[in-house]
C-alpha cells in the first residue's frame, strides 16, 4: 500500500516498495478550477483553450554531489543527456483521470555522478494554485505499475511553482524527500534559488 507523505517527509523507496527499484515513474496530476463572478469554487476539469486552461509543467533537475545542475528534463528537453529520464510530454490542460504527466527514471541507468534528482511544478500559463485543485505526485514502481508514495500538493495560495520532492542517493540507496516548498514562476529555473537549500 502506497505511503500518503507529508511535508517534509524522507522515506527509502525500495522499503517503502518492499523490492527492489531500476524503474520508477514520477505522475503529477491535477485539475484546473476557477472561481465563479459570485466566488464559488468549480473543482470540475475544463477544456483546453480559453482563460481556463491550466497548465503545470513537471520538471526533473539532475545534481551531481557538488550541487551543480548536470542536466534538465522538462516540456522543452524531453529526455536526458544519458536517456536514463524520460518526460511523457507537456499535458496543457489537466484534463482526464489519472496523471497528467509522467516523468519516467531508470534508476539503474543513471550516471554515478548524479547524487539528486530534484522535481518542480510550475504554472506555465501564470494562474497561481488558487485556481489549481486535486494537484498530486507520486511515485510508481513501473515493474508493476504499483504506487509507492503520493505526496498531496493542493495547498491553494498565492504562489505559481513548488518545489515538489527530490529523490536521491544515501547510503547505497535511492530516498525520496517530499519538500513541498512554494514559489514563484513560469519555469524551473526561476526556483533555482529556493533549490539550491534542499542539495
Amino acid at each position: 500500500m502506497a505511503i500518503s507523505l507529508q511535508k517534509g517527509q524522507k522515506i527509502s523507496l525500495e522499503k517503502e516498495a518492499g523490492t527492489s527499484l531500476n524503474h520508477i515513474i514520477m505522475g503529477l496530476g491535477w485539475d484546473a478550477g476557477q472561481r465563479s463572478q459570485s466566488g464559488g469554487m468549480f473543482g470540475g476539469l475544463f477544456s483546453g483553450g480559453g482563460d481556463n486552461s491550466v497548465d503545470l509543467d513537471a520538471s526533473c533537475l539532475l545534481f551531481n554531489e557538488q550541487g551543480q545542475l548536470a542536466d534538465t528534463v522538462w516540456f522543452r528537453q524531453l529526455r536526458s543527456q544519458d536517456g536514463s529520464i524520460q518526460h511523457s510530454g507537456d499535458n496543457r490542460t489537466g484534463e482526464g483521470e489519472g496523471d497528467d504527466e509522467q516523468i519516467h527514471v531508470q534508476l539503474s541507468a543513471i550516471p554515478a555522478h548524479i547524487k539528486t534528482l530534484m522535481f518542480t511544478v510550475n504554472n506555465y500559463t501564470g494562474q497561481d494554485f488558487s485556481q489549481v485543485a486535486n494537484a498530486y505526485c507520486r511515485i510508481i514502481n513501473a515493474a508493476n505499475n504499483q504506487e509507492v508514495a503520493r505526496y498531496d500538493l493542493s495547498c491553494q495560495g498565492g504562489h505559481s511553482a513548488m518545489i515538489m520532492a527530490k529523490v536521491y542517493r544515501h547510503g547505497g540507496e535511492w530516498k525520496m524527500h517530499a519538500i513541498g516548498d512554494t514559489g514563484q514562476g513560469r519555469t524551473f529555473d526561476q526556483l533555482m534559488p529556493q533549490i539550491a537549500g534542499y542539495l
